[in-house]
């Protein structure tokens, strides 16, 4: 129980840490672009035309809503972290619980280092899926929140009142609309992570050497951000999803269509060009062939 404690105190935390730059990038992923480009430097040193960074964005968001302007969806997205440290924490106790009344458990022959990350990785699939299923709501609540910004809209004002207005004009399906997409690129991810780290520290890393065994605690960092590299564009579509067709001006044309589902959604950011839109928020380059239209806050 303390364990469980201090981790929804330390989530909460990073949580609150985290709010402004999960604010800043849900907007850019939904189009929205209040600043114009400006003229700048790359890394080469070369003059090129680049849209506002995270703390020209942020201080965008400040100057127009103050400094708890950043915090907007907070309350709903402390929620869903708190619940979901309970739901994981819960399920993988579950699991341990289950093992250790299996008779003759002592007395099994030691598995090979696959089956257990085979055995591993799967136990933490089902815990993450269990704890995104049930925060999800939360989660379209928190991102309708901050999508608000680009309408000025007060139609989620609150948590309570936002899941009543939802299940009103939704029903249930709405609190769990772009699940699917999260759901997938969650699972992808964590198969991607525990399995690259595996073929580098059993076949690229080899076992006696001081500096290798360093090397091999800090393989799963480095393929964890690679695997998130590679499934970004699931998150994407899950947050378009969530926000799209809601009544709010950031799911509503011009800055999204109407999608008919999140493969619709899939394609249609393919065609664009735009499968990483708001995966970088440093030295953000203008989209080719595009022009910046003032009045909407936005590339076409």
């Amino acid at each position: 129980m303390a364990d469980a404690a201090s981790q929804v105190l330390l989530g909460s935390g990073l949580t609150v840490l985290s709010q402004p730059l999960m604010y800043v990038k849900v907007l850019v992923q939904v189009g929205y672009e209040p600043l114009p480009p400006t003229l700048g430097r790359n890394v080469f040193g070369r003059q090129v035309y680049q849209l506002p960074g995270l703390f020209s964005y942020a201080k965008h968001i400040v100057k127009v809503d103050g400094r708890a302007g950043l915090f907007k969806g907070l309350t709903p997205r402390l929620c869903s972290s708190a619940i979901g440290t309970v739901v994981h924490s819960k399920v993988l106790q579950r699991y341990q619980e289950a093992e250790q009344a299996e008779p003759g458990t002592s007395k099994k022959e030691p598995v090979s280092s696959l089956e257990q990350v085979l055995k591993e990785t799967s136990r933490e699939m089902v815990a993450r899926s269990a704890a995104t299923l049930i925060t999800h709501p939360f989660h379209v609540i928190t991102l309708r929140c901050m999508v608000q910004f680009i309408g000025r809209e007060t139609k989620y004002s609150g948590t309570l009142s936002a899941f009543a207005t939802i299940y009103r004009e939704e029903g249930i399906l709405g609190f769990f609309a772009g699940l699917i997409p999260r759901l997938l690129g969650d699972i992808l991810s964590l198969w991607l992570c525990n399995m690259l780290a595996y073929l580098i520290n059993t076949y690229a890393l080899e076992n006696g050497v001081s500096t290798m065994t360093e090397m091999k605690s800090y393989s799963q960092a480095v393929t964890g951000f690679f695997a998130s590299m590679l499934t970004y564009p699931f998150v994407l579509v899950s947050n378009l999803m969530a926000v799209n067709n809601c009544g709010l001006a950031g799911g509503l044309f011009p800055y999204a269509p109407t999608y008919s589902s999140w493969l619709d959604c899939w394609s249609q950011l393919h065609r664009e060009g735009n499968m990483s839109r708001g995966n970088s928020l440093f030295f953000r380059k203008v989209p080719a062939g595009k022009r910046y239209v003032w009045e909407e806050r936005r590339f076409r």
